[in-house]
């Protein structure tokens, strides 16, 4: 191509005349300068292609495209650190940048400033892809979750220790059953630093008191961005990883956080948690009551299965005695006629007679004894499992106050010094009340 010749005219020098002669590294900062002065920030929309991931650095390399073209995508530390998602291949976004140029390289790029996922939010983005990962790996496996214990008397609470959260947990124990062991752990449950205060709460708990028997993890309610610390990995993870059981109760009727799905049970508000872990000791006491009186039924209902055994027994007694009774007396009566009859064939032949009869009244005596002997079994066998003392064999004790021999149904029959009496299932004991508890 030949080179344009220089115009020259009388007011002009040749060095006036001459195109200005940029080098490549001024040329390629005039036109970063020259796009990011025309362009500024810009919205971009595409999907996300040859994404390696973050750099040692920080920074994020990969680039966007379309059905028809592709553009290189910048996004630095700061941005990289900010999202709630994570970026992977093949995923719509938009971004939020400005049009530059790399000076050197003289590659066209877009720096970004912000990121988020077309479509679903980024929070909404950032809480399905963990659910999933997580899932796969298992934590949220209904086999793993533990029980819950009955009636703990240790409990933990990781949450603010100035939230509505601690104080309707603390109100509601307090209503239900009021002396329970509480220890708090202090930790903020939202804004930054919040996940790591959370996760290090159930940690520290786990190590320096293991004899706790179950944990409260929650807060009360808000916006899904209040709650976010409840869908951090590294609580989830401190949860999976927590040998004591723990409860999540973070204070929201409707939607679940990844902690619910982690933790041994849910409970939807901070209250119910409480209510759930703290049995009513009212409600205690009267099903203990219950218990009581179908036990003293049971009782009652073995006393009378023992008199109607001793009935039947009497009653096989008269009439073995009778038909004992019957039987000697014919034989006495045959007895009577034999001495009136001398010849001997005749006695021989009554003899014989009378042997045979005998030998049909025992065996009539043997199979009758035998159909007693098993009612008598049948009887007995149903009086062993009623009786009370194969309630004791189980454990059970009966105890008896000194000297009235009362028995005891509570402990305020007694008083520190009295002396007790207390059957076993082997041997019995006597002992004085050191202490008596209500």
């Amino acid at each position: 191509m030949p080179i344009p010749k220089l115009r020259h005219s009388n007011d002009m020098s040749v060095e006036d005349q001459r195109p200005k002669i940029f080098s490549v590294s001024e040329f390629n900062r005039a036109v970063k300068d020259e796009l990011e002065e025309r362009f500024g920030d810009v919205w971009i929309e595409g999907e996300i292609s040859n994404y390696r991931g973050a750099s040692s650095s920080g920074h994020c390399y990969f680039s966007l495209k379309d059905s028809d073209a592709q553009i290189d995508i910048v996004a630095f530390r700061g941005v990289m650190g900010s999202l709630k998602f994570k970026l992977e291949e093949g995923l719509q976004i938009l971004v939020l940048g400005r049009a530059s140029l790399y000076p050197q390289r003289g590659r066209f790029q877009v720096i970004a400033n912000f990121i988020e996922p077309k479509g679903a939010g980024a929070l909404q983005m950032a809480f399905e892809q963990l659910k999933k990962k997580l899932e796969a790996e298992g934590l949220f496996d209904p086999a793993r979750k533990r029980e819950i214990p009955a009636l703990p008397q240790r409990i933990g609470i990781v949450t603010s220790p100035t939230g509505a959260a601690i104080k309707d947990i603390l109100s509601v124990i307090d209503r239900r059953f009021a002396n329970v062991e509480i220890l708090i752990y202090p930790a903020k449950v939202q804004g930054e630093g919040a996940k790591e205060e959370i996760a290090e709460g159930i940690r520290y708990l786990n190590a320096e008191r293991p004899d706790l028997e179950v944990l409260l993890v929650g807060r009360g309610g808000g916006s899904i961005e209040d709650l976010w610390a409840f869908n951090e990995e590294i609580v989830a993870r401190a949860i999976a990883a927590s040998n004591i059981p723990v409860i999540s109760c973070v204070g929201h009727e409707i939607d679940f956080t990844i902690a619910d799905f982690v933790a041994d049970l849910r409970a939807p508000t901070p209250s119910a948690a409480a209510e759930l872990v703290v049995k009513n000791k009212a409600e205690l006491k009267r099903h203990l009551e219950q218990i009581y009186a179908r036990l003293k039924r049971s009782l009652t209902s073995v006393q009378e299965k023992v008199q109607t055994l001793d009935y039947l027994v009497e009653r096989m007694g008269n009439a073995v005695r009778s038909r004992l009774e019957r039987e000697e007396g014919n034989l006495e009566f045959l007895k009577s006629k034999l001495k009136f009859l001398s010849p001997k064939a005749f006695l021989d032949q009554r003899g014989e007679f009378l042997a045979g009869l005998i030998d049909r009244m025992n065996l009539g005596f043997s199979s009758q004894m035998r159909s007693f002997g098993e009612i008598l079994k049948g009887h007995a066998g149903r009086l062993e499992a009623l009786s009370p003392l194969a309630v004791l064999s189980r454990g059970y004790s009966i105890a008896w106050a000194l000297p009235q021999n009362k028995i005891l149904k509570s402990a305020s029959q007694v008083k520190a010094g009295d002396s007790i009496r207390v059957r076993l299932h082997e041997g019995e004991l006597e002992a004085k009340v050191q202490e008596k508890k209500v």
